[in-house]
């Protein structure tokens, strides 16, 4: 089952277009990263995946062919907007009521236990919370539908190292526990490898890369050596961008699949997931489809 699929998905406000031609099929199963600098159209897919904005050109379904924001969507789907939107001025016990009457389906039991285990106070108001446990509440209320797929729309970007940490292993937890398929945004690279298993990666409103993390690693190196040109027409690598450094390059490239040995005098490491997503982001023109990936020599 794919729960997200798009054929030529287009999005555009005013004369502007956050979206273009986005091919993407996302198998279910998976915690998916959705990276991209400010501006590359996260917010807008996961708005379109939810139902809150309706596609300008081309189509998008969730779920092996549901409409997005219909019934059986909504009430399969959980998700949290950036902004956490809550009623500040409610007690926690209250907002729980708003939200388990707004759903069709609700465990309230389960939103009461996991809102104890984190010392949350039903009787504390939602504004008196810290950010960390705003971001708690939200998630937890999303999880309180039971839903097949979690959607998160940048839960880290307000949050300091220690709340980041603890919303996103209990988000493992949750995951762990419910076989949960979750898609979230984040500009924080440095926490993706230690979750995601699959990744796509939006730039300018378009389509860099998407496929499984274990894949993409296979699939990238990073080289360092004395110049970049001997690759611009090398058959075994394709050169994704390259960096100038103290007379030596440093480049991500993507291998043929054939062989991963480094030429005479170059060294070669596997990328990690920070090197494959600041790699293509650094280059918008870079795209893992078919073809040799466009090189950028700075």
């Amino acid at each position: 089952m794919n729960i997200i699929e798009t054929h030529g998905l287009s999005r555009r406000f005013g004369r502007t277009w956050a979206l273009r031609d986005c091919e993407l099929a996302i198998p279910a199963g998976h915690v998916v990263a959705l990276v991209g600098p400010n501006g590359a159209g996260k917010t807008t897919l996961l708005s379109l995946a939810v139902g809150l904005l309706r596609p300008t050109a081309g189509e998008l379904t969730v779920l092996d062919g549901e409409q997005p924001g219909s019934g059986a969507a909504r009430s399969r789907i959980g998700f949290v907007a950036q902004d956490a939107p809550l009623y500040g001025h409610l007690p926690v016990g209250d907002m729980l009521r708003v939200a388990g009457n707004l759903n069709l389906r609700w465990d309230d039991e389960r939103a009461r236990d996991r809102l104890a285990e984190l010392n949350i106070a039903l009787d504390r108001r939602v504004r008196a919370l810290s950010g960390g446990q705003r971001a708690q509440l939200a998630l937890t209320i999303a999880l309180a539908k039971r839903p097949e797929v979690l959607i998160l729309d940048e839960p880290l970007a307000a949050l300091d190292p220690l709340a980041r940490h603890y919303l996103m292993s209990s988000l493992m937890a949750a995951v762990a526990e419910d076989g949960l398929s979750v898609v979230f945004s984040s500009h924080v690279v440095s926490e993706l490898e230690r979750i995601a298993d699959y990744l796509v990666v939006l730039n300018g409103g378009r389509l860099q890369i998407a496929g499984a993390v274990e894949s993409l690693l296979a699939r990238h190196v990073m080289l360092t050596g004395p110049g970049a040109e001997t690759f611009l027409d090398s058959q075994q690598f394709a050169v994704v961008h390259a960096q100038h450094a103290a007379n030596q390059a440093h480049l991500l490239i993507r291998t043929s699949g054939e062989s991963d040995a480094a030429p005479p005098g170059w060294q070669s490491r596997p990328a990690s997931l920070e090197d494959v997503v600041l790699g293509y982001l650094r280059d918008p023109d870079a795209r893992m489809l078919t073809g040799p990936a466009t090189a950028v020599l700075a």
